[in-house]
């Protein structure tokens, strides 16, 4: 969850992807909000606050005309060893 913040996309498992969607676009949703409760909750839930301060300073500007959907799914190639379905997490 963190990396995905950080870097705007990670690659995992789909199904790790599309559980933790879930959560990422309910934390963009707390930056777009940006009021104190917003922010601690967002805090119980990440523990960084350098990471909750970028998201806080970044999601009004970059999500204001959308309300919701802000992550992406991208399915990839399978994983070699076991063949377990990849994708790209994006924002």
């Amino acid at each position: 969850r963190r990396s995905s913040d950080l870097h705007g996309r990670i690659k995992t498992t789909l199904i790790r992807a599309r559980a933790v969607r879930k959560h990422v676009d309910h934390m963009i949703q707390l930056g777009k909000d940006g009021s104190l409760h917003s922010r601690r909750q967002a805090m119980a839930w990440v523990y960084d606050k350098q990471l909750v301060h970028a998201l806080f300073e970044a999601a009004p500007e970059r999500y204001e005309e959308r309300n919701g959907g802000y992550t992406r799914v991208l399915r990839t190639m399978p994983r070699q060893g076991d063949n377990a379905k990849m994708a790209i997490i994006e924002l």
